[in-house]
């Protein structure tokens, strides 16, 4: 099992960066090899992923959602093994560290040797880098969710 940890600090408030991060069916605009995100329960999704031609399919379910805190989720169907969360720390007003961790458990030869090679931990890194972009160039979230499970 593999565990990854990443941050990025963004020039959005928490409350903006935590709304945005709930809408989940926006992830391809920011997350590389990320197809498409179903949200088909308030707390189950349904992922397709593409990453060097191969194609993933499986369903996440979120286990806990504190708005403005943190967003945690499971795997619990399909090809890919994984548990994480994001947490969403105010540094200032206008400021927010967004920490994502998750444990990623690699399926075969390609996937283990990706992970040993550090691909996973740059796409994370990377996946961050361009969330910053998407809500920094905006200013403001695509939508909001503010239950808690």
């Amino acid at each position: 099992m593999a565990k990854i940890e990443e941050s990025i600090e963004v020039a959005v408030p928490v409350t903006t960066a935590y709304n945005q991060w709930t809408q989940f069916e926006e992830f391809p605009r920011f997350m590389e090899g990320v197809e498409r995100v179903e949200q088909r329960t308030p707390t189950l999704t349904h992922w397709v992923t593409k990453t060097d031609g191969v194609r993933r399919e499986f369903d996440a379910v979120i286990t806990e959602q504190i708005p403005d805190e943190r967003v945690a989720w499971t795997t619990v169907a399909g090809e890919v093994k994984q548990a994480g969360v994001v947490t969403f720390h105010r540094l200032d007003v206008a400021r927010t560290k967004v920490m994502l961790q998750f444990d990623h458990d690699p399926e075969g030869f390609v996937d283990t040797l990706g992970d040993k090679l550090g691909f996973v931990r740059r796409q994370a890194k990377g996946d961050l880098e361009r969330f910053k972009t998407f809500i920094e160039s905006r200013g403001f979230e695509t939508g909001q969710w503010r239950g808690a499970v």
